[in-house]
């Protein structure tokens, strides 16, 4: 028989310090920093991770032929014009995701298993570019999205990161300034925010002193999540006093009708080519979320998208749905066009800006996450091509993650399960 000899851990105790943990992450409301500073790069490399999460049509997007000689699609065929600065993948899935419209929360993390109620996510792959980058700049990264769902990027401990979908509201946080006095607020939260780690850090030295050698595993954790938390905040206060960027683009407009698509999704595009053009962050994703939405202001379209995606292969849904794919596509233009326009120290944007754009399931009719239309565009790589795999024995996309850490300039030779870099996939 075993008898307990010594006082249980109360669980609210545990819970208290948890939960502080957990809401750490959202500490980038408060203009966080992951990292000391650093000095600005000669070359700065920047990430945009986009998703669109009700699926593409493949019969659109993927050639029929591989290499650099690859036909056109009707979606690339909108891309056209940078075809030589991008490159298109058929047959790439992520190991292990599943779940249909859960597999979404893994876009960018790779975390297998979205699909049982048991799942916790991991860190997504923005968040590490961030952890290395992120300290050169005011923002280490934005989390943007349209439309309802999730976000994109999630914490080392699985935490989703709230996503602004409020073009109004972003375009203030990076180029209105903040009044004197909403300054001294923002170092009195600081400094809140730091004893309040201070009595954290206390805390768990306490319960280290208490708990079995597995919890003390479990609160190293916690004490390493403090740590990144107190870099953020000695960042953030190097950063209340510095002006933001002036710009001559005027304020966008609140959001009047979701419906919008192009609309909403091309506000976003602006603000994201501005805030990568004046240094703002080197880190950024992109969500549409666009599940719900009815995007009426597209000619010939009447119906919700994710009605749309069960089409049953019936010819006028397909028609409608692909009118909603090829605007999407159109906004994507557009966002690369001025990127490729925009010239830092003799190179474009575009150059300097390695974005990552596709979907969760290869068929959203079939909630299926095999063959993931995805393609990858500017960043200094060699493009111009369609890297073709098996589609039935998928490559794994996140093989792509280990190689644009590595162009980040991540030492990392894996990433979730990828296990080396993308093979027909070199650098510039």
């Amino acid at each position: 028989m075993h008898i307990a000899t010594r006082t249980p851990l109360a669980r609210r105790t545990f819970l208290k310090a948890a939960g502080t943990m957990l809401a750490l992450p959202f500490l980038e409301n408060m203009l966080p920093k992951l990292g000391a500073a650093t000095a600005t790069p000669a070359a700065p490399r920047r990430f945009l991770g986009m998703m669109t999460n009700q699926g593409i049509l493949p019969e659109f997007f993927f050639p029929k032929t591989a290499g650099a000689d690859y036909e056109g699609t009707p979606y690339l065929d909108i891309l056209k014009q940078h075809r030589a600065d991008l490159t298109v993948f058929s047959g790439v899935s992520l190991p292990g995701v599943d779940g249909g419209h859960a597999s979404e929360n893994s876009f960018l993390t790779g975390a297998p298993g979205a699909s049982r109620g048991s799942f916790k996510n991991s860190v997504s792959l923005d968040q590490v570019i961030a952890e290395s980058v992120g300290g050169a700049t005011r923002f280490p990264s934005l989390t943007l999205g349209l439309g309802e769902g999730l976000g994109l990027s999630w914490t080392p401990s699985g935490s989703m990161i709230p996503t602004e979908r409020s073009p109004l509201r972003l375009y203030q946080k990076l180029f209105v300034e903040d009044t004197a006095e909403a300054k001294s607020a923002a170092v009195r939260r600081l400094q809140q925010d730091r004893s309040l780690l201070d009595g954290l850090c206390g805390q768990y030295l306490q319960l280290q002193r208490s708990v079995s050698a597995a919890d003390r595993d479990r609160l190293d954790q916690f004490a390493t999540g403090v740590r990144e938390a107190e870099k953020r905040l000695a960042a953030s206060e190097g950063w209340v006093n510095v002006p933001k960027p002036k710009v001559t683009a005027p304020a966008p407009p609140e959001i009047s009708n979701g419906n919008d698509l192009p609309k909403n999704n091309r506000a976003m595009f602006d603000l994201i080519r501005l805030a990568l053009e004046t240094d703002s962050t080197r880190v950024i994703t992109f969500c549409a979320c666009v599940t719900s939405i009815v995007p009426s202001t597209i000619p010939g379209v009447k119906t919700q998208v994710h009605s749309l995606t069960h089409h049953g292969q019936q010819p006028e849904t397909v028609a409608e749905l692909r009118r909603i794919e090829e605007a999407q596509f159109r906004e994507l233009d557009g966002l690369l066009k001025g990127l490729h326009e925009t010239q830092e120290e003799g190179q474009s944007l575009l150059d300097r800006t390695a974005i990552l754009y596709g979907t969760n399931m290869g068929s959203a009719n079939a909630h299926s996450t095999d063959n993931m239309p995805v393609l990858l565009a500017g960043g200094g790589f060699k493009h111009g091509q369609h890297l073709a795999f098996d589609r039935q024995k998928n490559y794994p996309l996140s093989n792509l993650y280990v190689s644009l850490l590595q162009r980040m300039g991540v030492e990392a030779d894996r990433f979730s399960s990828g296990t080396a870099t993308m093979r027909g996939l070199e650098m510039a």
